[in-house]
């Protein structure tokens, strides 16, 4: 997947390199759409010692690094050594934390219905913390069939089949009051939200520990050969609070259930066990479910421990011919991944759920004293080595996740372990120097090989190989391995220089050829012009071609099965959308029910693509554009001043993703050819149960295309015994658009939430002796979905201009030996914007998108010393 650039202390960091076009002949197959080049510190005569601390005025994400970074050259500088050793941990950030994440509101106008006060409380209404914020599956209540009883506050009619406690309702349900179903009441009635969930990690807290040590030793033999090596070492730990809500189906009749609740309609005829039923684990018979309770269970915890290590040796010198040089090395990289969450067993908890009677002597460990009687679980009585702990009495306190038996959590909610290995060999090889000389210069080449072998072994959970997770992922293992080899060549060709308008001329051809054991061969290519007409204008253009195997999860993810939330189930609730919008339109068609609430969860199928026929990714990219400095021409009396402007495109055929439940739900249920358009082949919903399920596999997409214009300028003037500086870059997209299917028509995403079409930064510098001062600001342009949504009335979905700012000021001491940084990151704590709730993927009230900062005002300090 994405690269780790944790990986790396950044304490050796010297520089990164940003290249923005296309450059698979040169860099290899996966530079679709550019490359960022991470160069380490070559040579270091010293040590450094640096610390930073960042901290947020409103608690949560703080931050700290620690490094030590040095190395030495030994024998007369034959021999050099360097590396470091870097620690960086994080505080979490909670959604109780930020105020704009603590309460998700519909953020609705009219004449659409506005924000739901809670007639309970009086105040506004918080719903659950899931992907669009808005409604929630009902916790704090239990579900039987349709029956008579009394309503709670703000309920409509006498007949209900969701029930919450209530002390003081003496007739119908005692003890219960009615809160949805078999009638008009609104479901805003139920409870959503609890203050549980306001734990739950906006920002995962973790810590990494980095090494990385190089050495290179002149032989002063081998056509004065270098020999280097490197060695990386890597270790992240990462934990993320999550909330769970929890389902308990008790049989009819059960002695775990309180007496009124013997009489009531059941809730379901039959056993509601996952579809697909678990593999190789034993479930209780069959069973009419007489009261189901939803349940606010809690917080729970998922982590991530992940060891990197990569070693890296190889030799360099001169070559056979004049003034030509070469470089061979072998890498071998092994990345160890142990991911935990914790789930319920569906074999336990339905076993604890099946109980019967218990005869004198059974173990108290494995009984549930309900009014005086033992209980145990049926399957005790045939195999009491099973273990089984007997599910909690139904009381108002189980109801409401504060009070389950603790031998029972322990039995049926345990850590799922899954280990990831990637390992991947490397052998590369390459020699450069200058072919001929021409008028203008000399023609300089490179030519290489490169051979790669790369294994992919993730190993799942014994109990999510066998769906054995209750409402949860269910995985089989990813297991695949891969080979390529690649040669490649690049020519420099100064056509022209020192000539009436033709001050430098040089073409750049580069070529590559790949061929994948899976996947077979190509050739891409890229070529290059510059044109210097004269000192302080220059025209620049590429022209590159890129094709890349699918990796290989992409290509052996094992079937994995996933269940989101009820909510998010596109009609749930569809009955509050405007009649007049595409969804509660295409929602009627297909429900006919506009007081359709899903009660479970969505199942989400993936799977890597290789059986389906999935094919390489290829792509072209374009890049013209030009660079002048006016400085040149008129001196630097009025400042130095360099400008540039690229014209980019970049078209992508077969793109290998995924293409994501919230892009398909949108895709398909928001489309004017509902239900035929192609998009809405990868749903299924099953007649009778109106249970939703989505196909989302690693796939080819049509095309992907993107276009703009990058904007760069500096200036530079000397002022006030200090010199100012002043970066600008600006990026405007003219089109992002996208093609799932060939059947499909393309949408262009340019200016739709998540994807402005214009993003820019500027960056101004005063430096003064030992001092210099910093002042930044990043801006994102607006956004809108409003369009594309329909324009639904009374629905907020733009967002406006986005600016944060950095301050900062740095002293170094006059020798050097020290160095002191601090500031302030978003100066104006601006808050990510908000939009309204059912239609985009939200946090909080704010849309997901990684241009808005959710840590808010933060200050920091950075020392450095030598020695």
């Amino acid at each position: 997947g994405a690269a780790d650039l944790n990986t790396l202390p950044s304490a050796m960091v010297d520089h990164i390199e940003i290249l923005k076009d296309g450059a698979s002949s040169i860099y290899g197959s996966d530079a679709v759409a550019g490359v960022i080049n991470i160069v380490t510190e070559r040579e270091l005569d010293h040590f450094t010692l640096e610390g930073q601390h960042n901290f947020t005025e409103q608690g949560g994400g703080n931050q700290t690094r620690l490094s030590i970074t040095g190395g030495h050259v030994f024998d007369g500088g034959r021999l050099r050594v360097s590396g470091a050793v870097e620690y960086y941990e994080r505080d979490a950030i909670t959604r109780g934390d930020r105020d704009w994440a603590s309460c998700n509101t519909r953020l609705f106008s009219p004449p659409q219905a506005p924000d739901y006060i809670d007639p309970r409380t009086g105040t506004l209404r918080c719903y659950t913390t899931g992907l669009t914020g808005e409604n929630g599956v009902t916790i704090n209540t239990i579900g039987t069939g349709t029956t008579a009883g009394v309503g709670a506050t703000g309920t409509v009619g006498t007949t209900f089949n969701r029930w919450r406690p209530n002390s003081a309702v003496l007739t119908g349900i005692v003890g219960y009051e009615g809160v949805g179903g078999g009638s008009t009441t609104s479901l805003d009635i139920r409870d959503t939200f609890e203050p549980r969930m306001l734990n739950v990690d906006l920002v995962s807290g973790g810590e990494n520990w980095n090494a990385y040590l190089q050495g290179s030793y002149d032989l002063h033999a081998l056509g004065d050969a270098e020999i280097y090596a490197e060695a990386l070492y890597s270790r992240r730990q990462s934990v993320q609070v999550g909330y769970r809500q929890l389902s308990l189906d008790y049989p009819d009749n059960s002695p775990l259930l309180p007496s009124q609740l013997w009489t009531t309609p059941n809730f379901s005829n039959a056993t509601t066990y996952p579809n697909p039923a678990p593999t190789n684990v034993t479930l209780p018979p069959a069973y009419a479910t007489g009261v189901r309770a939803f349940i606010g269970f809690g917080n729970y915890d998922t982590s991530q421990d992940v060891t990197f290590n990569r070693y890296l040796a190889g030799i360099r010198g001169d070559f056979l011919l004049p003034d030509w040089r070469y470089d061979f090395s072998v890498t071998y990289g092994r990345n160890e991944g142990e991911y935990t969450f914790e789930s319920w067993l569906t074999d336990r908890l339905f076993h604890s759920l099946n109980v019967v009677t218990a005869p004198v002597g059974t173990p108290t460990n494995l009984v549930r004293n309900v009014n005086g009687t033992n209980y145990m679980c049926a399957v005790t009585a045939t195999n009491p080595a099973y273990g089984c702990i007997p599910a909690p009495f139904l009381s108002n306190q189980v109801v409401a996740g504060t009070d389950f038996p603790q031998n029972w959590v322990d039995w049926t909610f345990v850590p799922v372990v899954g280990l990831s290995v990637y390992e991947e060999l490397t052998l590369a090889g390459a020699i450069d120097g200058p072919v001929i000389d021409l008028p203008a210069g000399q023609v300089m080449a490179a030519f290489g090989i490169e051979y790669r072998d790369a294994e992919i072994n993730d190993t799942p959970d014994f109990n999510s190989v066998n769906n054995n997770l209750y409402n949860l992922t269910a995985s089989t293992p990813t297991r695949g391995t891969d080979t390529v080899t690649e040669v490649f060549g690049e020519v420099e060709v100064p056509l022209l220089a020192g000539q009436p308008l033709a001050d430098a001329l040089s073409l750049n051809v580069s070529a590559r050829y790949t061929d994948y054991d899976s996947y077979g061969a190509d050739w891409t290519h890229k070529v290059g012009l510059l044109y210097r007409p004269f000192e302080g204008l220059s025209f620049r253009g590429t022209q590159g071609t890129s094709y890349r195997a699918p990796a290989l999860f992409e290509q052996f993810l094992g079937s994995t099965t996933g269940f989101l939330a009820a909510t998010q189930d596109p009609c749930n609730n569809y009955g509050g959308l405007p009649v007049t919008s595409q969804r509660y339109i295409n929602c009627n068609a297909e429900i006919g029910n506009t007081s359709f609430v899903q009660t479970q969860g969505v199942t989400v199928v993936s799977a890597g693509g290789a059986a389906q026929g999935l094919e390489a990714e290829t792509s072209d990219n374009y890049t013209i554009g030009f660079v002048v400095s006016p400085t040149d021409w008129i001196g630097e009396q009025f400042g130095r001043l360099e400008l540039a402007v690229d014209y980019f495109s970049i078209h992508v055929e077969n793109q290998v993703t995924r293409v994501g439940f919230a892009n398909l739900r949108s895709l398909c249920y928001d489309s004017t050819s509902f239900p035929t358009d192609p998009y809405c082949s990868y749903f299924q919903r099953n007649p009778s149960t109106l249970a939703l399920r989505a196909f989302d596999n690693y796939t080819n997409i049509s095309n992907q295309e993107a276009f703009g214009i990058d904007y760069s300028a500096r200036y530079q003037q000397d002022l006030f015994g200090g010199t100012a500086t002043v970066n600008l870059n600006l990026t405007q997209y003219k089109e992002q658009s996208f093609q799932v299917l060939p059947t499909s028509a393309s949408s262009d995403s340019n200016g739709w939430i998540g994807s402005p079409e214009w993003v820019g930064d500027v960056a101004v510098n005063f430096e003064t002796g030992p001092w210099v001062l910093r002042w930044g600001t990043t801006w994102v342009a607006a956004q809108s979905d409003a369009a594309r949504r329909g324009n639904p009335a009374g629905v907020d979905l733009d967002t406006p201009d986005y600016y944060l700012h950095n301050v900062s000021v740095q002293y170094t001491q006059e020798d050097g030996d020290w160095r002191l940084t601090a500031g302030v990151r978003n100066l104006e704590d601006v808050e990510p914007p908000t939009i309204s709730a059912g239609f985009n993927n939200r946090v909080g009230n704010s849309p997901i998108y990684s241009g808005y900062d959710y840590f808010g005002r933060q200050f920091f300090v950075n020392l450095s010393t030598n020695f």
